[in-house]
């Protein structure tokens, strides 16, 4: 018995249409922005040097990488880490809005004083390799409060820092610098933390 031929006519693959294409577009381009925007506000995010206040560390215009998951899980903020901090309830009394950034001196219960051109941590000096000069100006002796800590920058007398306006607040530290990737010639990490005695890391208790 011959077979009757199927004479129905062969369906064509369907085609995605122009508006689908546009709507898959937009899904892909949104969720990539909502990663964006969730790595930038909870992982990391770049930013730039806007003033020479930590010379020599960092140049004018430099470009960093800034650490924003340690301080959230793993770690508490470290002393000679540098740090970057949205403006304290002070500075937003002088109508600063954009973000600071500085190194840690004091830890919470630090006795922190300034004088004779050398910064006395519970009344030890340290030693700063990384600052351009000798500080000019007096300060304390002051006591670090509890979760807060004193910030100064690296080029000691032309830096707005804790000498002058007081402590930053642990929710106010928005994470550490840990990368320049920009100019490239200086392109890799920063500096290991410097090395402070021992003594330095056991903090006065309030």
């Amino acid at each position: 018995m011959s077979r009757v031929p199927d004479k129905r006519p062969e369906k064509k693959p369907t085609q995605p249409s122009k508006d689908n294409a546009w709507v898959e577009g937009i899904k892909t381009i949104s969720l990539s922005a909502v990663l964006a925007f969730g790595i930038r506000t909870f992982v990391a995010e770049a930013r730039y040097i806007p003033s020479g206040s930590m010379l020599p560390t960092l140049q004018l215009y430099d470009r960093l990488i800034i650490d924003k998951i340690s301080y959230r899980f793993f770690q508490d903020p470290q002393r000679g880490e540098i740090v970057v901090f949205a403006p304290t309830d002070k500075l937003k009394e002088q109508n600063f809005k954009d973000a600071f950034i500085k190194r840690i001196i004091g830890l919470p219960g630090d006795k922190v004083e300034v004088k004779n051109g050398r910064v006395y941590i519970n009344d030890q000096e340290i030693e700063e390799k990384y600052i351009v000069e000798a500080p000019q100006y007096d300060f304390g002796p002051e006591t670090v409060p509890p979760d807060e800590y004193l910030v100064l920058g690296d080029n000691r007398n032309n830096s707005y820092d804790s000498h002058h306006w007081g402590f930053v607040p642990r929710d106010k530290i928005i994470g550490r610098a840990v990368v320049r990737f920009w100019p490239l010639n200086r392109m890799g990490k920063l500096k290991p933390n410097p090395s402070y005695p021992e003594r330095l890391n056991q903090s006065t208790e309030l």
